[in-house]
């Protein structure tokens, strides 16, 4: 996950469900400033890990999927990448859908979203949303077999995509 994001965009990376800090540790061995990440978490327990292991990263201790309202009111962005790990298919087709358009729509041009999945299809369902993606291949040698989904706007930041 963390290898699709680059750390020559400029803005801040967002982690969604950063948990007990796995791909955020990968995000700063690839290059990403600690200072520049936003890890969103809403297990108080994970989130004091976070905030002890990532002094210089802002944790916000929230439901990754009302985010999007609260980075608009901390005035977060730009968003360059975000990374989430989140059980996606635990939830219905449009709140997955609409995390990831407003997630998009906070980014800057060419900002991406990444999703991890054991799913061999894309877990967030796209209509006419104006998402392109790229996937990884599956990853046989992890347990279970994975793979890593990459969403981005196809039309400018600021363009209408419903």
């Amino acid at each position: 996950m963390a290898r699709q994001v680059d750390p020559a965009v400029p803005g801040v990376i967002v982690e969604l469900g950063a948990g007990t800090g796995v791909v955020t540790q990968a995000l700063v061995e690839s290059g990403v400033d600690p200072s520049r990440l936003v890890l969103v978490e809403a297990n108080p327990d994970f989130h004091e890990l976070l905030q002890l292991r990532y002094k210089s990263a802002r944790s916000l201790l929230y439901d990754a999927y009302a985010a999007p309202r609260l980075l608009r009111q901390l005035g977060v962005a730009p968003i360059a990448a975000v990374v989430s790990g989140l059980p996606l298919l635990t939830q219905r087709p449009w709140r997955r859908r609409r995390l990831l358009v407003e997630c998009l729509k906070l980014g800057t041009a060419g900002a991406c979203f990444i999703q991890f999945t054991y799913f061999y299809r894309s877990p967030i369902p796209l209509g006419s949303e104006g998402v392109v993606t790229s996937v990884t291949p599956m990853v046989w040698r992890n347990l279970w077999p994975a793979r890593v989904w990459t969403y981005r706007l196809s039309v400018p930041v600021g363009s209408s995509v419903e």
